[in-house]
């Protein structure tokens, strides 16, 4: 496993929509596992491919006992909306509001290969859609009502 640099606004990459993976193989496997400890080095709980200069729809979800592998996400359904702030990796020291469903289901492969139907709801459902929002070249400051400055040092006092 290893760190991939994280790639920020303005970089290319991140305007550009994602090829589906075709193939799950021993490739993919290290691409996942170097995007979990990536995510992780970065204190996120959400990353896209395309965030690690990869065009692929793959995304990985860290918010509960075990990462969500998401290959090929499709967000089938959505429900309600809601404001709530959101951040980025790939958008340093900035924070923005964004409306987002309150429910989502989301159909997507795991890393065996076998279909998953989700149904997620809240933050859930916010962190699928801004990360399957990166595998079409969106950044949640596209969609935001405000953005605003952010400190990281903020949190810590």
């Amino acid at each position: 496993m290893a760190l991939r640099k994280v790639r920020v606004d303005g970089d290319p990459i991140l305007r550009k929509i994602s090829k589906e993976v075709t193939k799950i193989d021993s490739k993919l496997e290290v691409l996942i596992q170097d995007m979990i400890e990536t995510m992780r080095y970065e204190n996120g709980i959400g990353l896209a491919s395309p965030q690690v200069g990869i065009l692929k729809r793959l995304i990985v979800i860290d918010i509960g006992e075990e990462p969500i592998i998401a290959i090929n996400p499709v967000i089938e359904n959505e429900e309600g909306k809601i404001e709530d702030i959101e951040g980025c990796l790939s958008v340093p020291n900035l924070r923005g509001k964004v409306d987002r469903p309150e429910n989502i289901k989301v159909k997507f492969m795991n890393q065996s290969g076998e279909e998953v139907i989700m149904n997620a709801e809240g933050y859930v459902a916010r962190v699928f859609c801004h990360e399957i929002d990166h595998l079409n070249g969106i950044l949640y400051t596209d969609l935001a009502n405000e953005v605003f400055d952010y400190d990281p040092e903020d949190d810590e006092e």
